[in-house]
């Protein structure tokens, strides 16, 4: 197989400016919607890339779990990289991709800890199992073993009364959107990309960007 020949023509739609609203967050919802309405599988997954002390980048793929009014909520644990990365330097990127519709959306912004009672809102409303992974993994820390995970786990769900506390070092972030990019998939990689660009609080200009 040559990876070269690998070749998806996209032609399902088209994007102009008259078809977002002002404001990238409610172009990121209203589009976040028709993913769901169209199935999309796992149409909250997204990659977010953190840079650390050397301008060194990272990527990984995270879970949405809310659209606010200034930007997104994703949670994790505080103290993996990154979470290191982002107390080093806050400047984050998230890339959103369906190609069920052939579209993408880009956000640039500033990722800050929500408050703890938000956290523990989140925290208290998952599953046992989830609460009890967030407890039991040290995530990005070396583990000895698979079998020590497991038993930290069987510990943690032997007795199904006992409530699980949310660990100080897991919780959310908001990021608050200062740039966003929304690209339509087009026939002959000549797609569209209209870009939101931040002129003050809370208030952005769009524009068309070529392919």
């Amino acid at each position: 197989m040559n990876i070269a020949d690998i070749r998806k023509e996209y032609s399902q739609g088209a994007l102009n400016e008259g078809s977002l609203p002002d404001n990238p967050v409610e172009g990121l919802r209203q589009w976040f919607q028709e993913a769901v309405k169209a199935q999309v599988m796992e149409p909250n997954a997204m990659v977010l890339s953190t840079v650390n002390r050397q301008g060194r980048p990272s990527s990984r793929v995270v879970l949405l779990k809310e659209i606010s009014n200034r930007g997104i909520v994703f949670f994790t644990n505080y103290l993996s990289r990154k979470g290191q990365e982002i107390e080093a330097e806050n400047h984050v990127s998230v890339n959103f991709f369906w190609p069920e519709l052939e579209r993408q959306v880009r956000i640039e912004g500033q990722a800050y800890q929500i408050p703890a009672e938000d956290s523990d809102a989140y925290f208290y409303s998952r599953p046992r199992l989830s609460q009890a992974g967030a407890i039991a993994s040290a995530q990005s820390q070396v583990v000895e073993s698979r079998e020590e995970l497991d038993a930290k786990m069987a510990e943690l769900m032997a007795d199904p009364e006992q409530e699980l506390q949310r660990p100080e070092h897991w919780g959310g972030y908001e990021i608050v959107v200062e740039y966003a990019e929304f690209w339509q998939g087009r026939p002959g990689r000549v797609h569209d990309r209209i870009a939101y660009f931040e002129t003050g609080p809370g208030t952005f200009q769009t524009k068309r960007l070529s392919p």
